[in-house]
Order: C-alpha cells, then structure tokens, then sequence
C-alpha cells in the first residue's frame, strides 16, 4: 500500500499516470509545443459512409454537398478509395467519374484516398507495376493525399504503393493499423513509424478502425511517436467504443496535430467523431482548429 501511494495524484485517490501528471505539473503548452492549430480531415464521403451506410452513397449525392463543405477549411477531405471504389462498381457508377467530378467541385480542400498497401482497393495483391499505375491515374485524376495502410502492418506491402504516390509527386501518409495485444506495444509502433518515415511517408497516422484507444493509450502512443518521428501525426478513430472524442482530447493535449472527423449526420455510431463537436470542444484554447 505505501509503495502504490507514490503513484497516486496528491489529495486524490486517482492512479498519477504520466498523462495526469504531465497536466498537473502546466505543461500542456510544453506537451503541444506551441504547434499550429490542430488540422482536421473530413471522412465523410469515404470512411464515414462507408461505416455507416456501407459506401453506397451516389455521385449527384455526394458532388453538391462537397461543393458546399469545400469552404469549410479541412485538411483534406478522403472521398476514395477504401471499399468505395467497389460499391460504386456495384451500383454502376464510374469511380473515376466521380473523383474527377469531386475534384472539380472542389478546388481548395485536397482530396484524400485510402489505399489499402498492395492490394489498392481491392481484396488480392496486385503486381507492382499494376500499384503504380492505379496510383498514376488517381494521382492525375485529383487525388492529393494517399493514405496508405496495410492491416497486418508489414511495410513491404506498402513500399510500392508509397514509392508510386511520392513518383506522383503527391502527399503519402503512412498509417499504423492499430491493436492490443501482447505484440503490439510501443516499441513497434515506434519502430513502424520511423519505417515509413524512412521510406518517404510526410504524415502518420494511427489508425484505429475499431474504435479501441483509450484516452491513456492514445496520449502514451502519439507522446512516443512525437518522440522519434519529425513528421505531423494524425488521429483515426471510430466511436464504436463510445471512446474516441476522449481519445481526440487526449491526442491533442500530446501533441497530435491532425484528427479524422465527419460531418454530424455521417458521425458517431461506427464513424467517426462529429466535425461539429470537434470543433465546438477545441475552441477558444490552444488547441483551437480555427474552423
């Protein structure tokens, strides 16, 4: 009992984990650096649509609305890729039509796609020369930002993908598939992400798809990874849990510099956090998005 009270904040019976801590001691302003305002990247017409109404949404459904959100100031907005690209195959769209039609109508906000390492956007792995190509032509036809993620997290499928993006002369983020288990601690994540910064990667994501961080988890990992990475870190996570806006607050006051929202009609549940709360919650502090 006398040794467990050494971790335990003064005058409560809370554990003093580094994070409390570290906000008990002033040092938020230490701990975000005096960075920029955090950036925010909208999911609404990939991931968060995919999540909640499984990517069916159509063309002359998403263009007008994207045209409107164009405004707004996001980061990016991801609109490709990921498991769109085979349900606009399914209910006969074009998803080449469709990107260039979203370029056009949105010329100040970069459009985002997720490409899933080797196998693109599809379920099998493809020939390098295959990646390459697929990547040259999205590139081309308004893609800015490629996400690039391989869910075992084996940087070798996702060299190619990466080297094509940077060939395109395009932003690359390289996405860290995030778990629990006894395999994937720190020193992994640290390990994984210093390889894609190494092979080129300008941004890394943590890419929670399942809703699992934590506040303490979330604030330990992006510390870390501010530690041995020089490169913005991004945020993603689903509410599955009910805990990503917790996660989000935690990121931020660590020093994390993007975060993945959607617009609130496409938010919550299985997607991600509401770009209106986001934006509501950070407000007025340092940590202010300025949207």
């Amino acid at each position: 009992m006398a040794g467990g009270a050494d971790h335990r904040a003064a005058g409560s019976g809370r554990r003093a984990t580094p994070r409390r801590e570290a906000l008990r001691a002033g040092d938020r302003i230490a701990l975000a650096k005096k960075k920029a305002r955090v950036r925010l990247v909208d999911t609404t017409f990939r991931d968060a649509q995919q999540s909640l109404l499984g990517g069916y949404l159509r063309t002359d459904e998403i263009v007008p609305i994207a045209a409107k959100m164009d405004s707004i100031g996001f980061a990016s907005m991801e609109a490709f890729g990921g498991a769109t690209f085979e349900t606009q195959l399914l209910i006969h769209e074009d998803p080449w039509d469709f990107l260039r039609k979203l370029n056009k109508a949105t010329p100040n906000t970069p459009i985002q796609a997720l490409i899933r390492g080797q196998n693109l956007v599809a379920k099998r792995n493809f020939a390098d020369d295959a990646v390459e190509l697929f990547i040259k032509h999205a590139a081309k036809a308004g893609v800015d930002v490629f996400r690039v993620f391989d869910p075992l997290n084996d940087l070798r499928n996702m060299e190619a993908s990466i080297a094509a993006a940077l060939k395109a002369k395009k932003k690359v983020q390289g996405a860290l598939s995030y778990a629990i288990s006894p395999a994937h601690n720190i020193e992994l994540w640290c390990s994984l992400a210093k390889g894609l910064v190494n092979m080129g990667c300008h941004e890394i994501v943590i890419k929670d798809t399942s809703g699992l961080l934590s506040p303490q988890a979330t604030w330990e990992l992006v510390t870390a990874l501010k530690h041995v990475v020089k490169v913005p870190i991004d945020v993603h996570s689903h509410c599955s849990s009910g805990m990503a806006p917790m996660a989000y607050m935690a990121a931020v006051e660590a020093g994390a510099d993007v975060l993945d929202v959607a617009i609130s009609p496409l938010a919550w549940g299985a997607s991600q956090p509401a770009s209106e709360s986001v934006v509501a919650a950070l407000e007025g502090g340092e940590y202010d998005t300025g949207l």
